[in-house]
């Protein structure tokens, strides 16, 4: 479960799979397909259209070890598959239905308006660090 900010200002809530990346090896020692969130970064993010989807939807462009990142609607990890799903309110470990379609499609109507503006959107995926207690 994440936080999306455009600007500073609250958007969306996001859901992502297991974080399992481990800092200084690369995407491939630690990455399980369909299963594991898309590493810590900053990514373009730019509209294109989803076969998969039928749709227009922000593509999160050059991220390591992965390809097709977009941000889409969905409830559940298993929705996922890598990618962050938004909406507009969570509960334990999920997306509340019903908010998620909305969520996505403010974000496209906001990266239109920025398209639009002629401004280059990024987007800082920083998860946190995972902590190990031990005897």
């Amino acid at each position: 479960m994440g936080v999306l900010y455009v600007d500073g200002a609250y958007m969306a809530f996001t859901l992502e799979d297991e974080i399992r990346e481990v800092a200084g090896q690369p995407v491939e020692a630690w990455k399980v397909p369909g299963t594991t969130c898309i590493p810590a970064g900053r990514y373009r993010v730019m509209l294109t259209w989803s076969p998969h989807f039928q749709r227009i939807l922000p593509e999160l462009v050059s991220v390591p070890g992965f390809s097709d990142i977009r941000l889409h609607s969905g409830n559940w990890t298993k929705d996922t598959v890598g990618c962050p799903l938004v909406g507009f309110l969570r509960a334990h470990a999920s997306i509340v239905g019903g908010t998620s379609l909305p969520a996505e499609h403010a974000l496209v109507v906001k990266w239109h308006e920025s398209a639009a503006a002629r401004d280059e959107v990024w987007i800082v995926i920083d998860n946190p660090p995972q902590y190990v207690l031990g005897v």
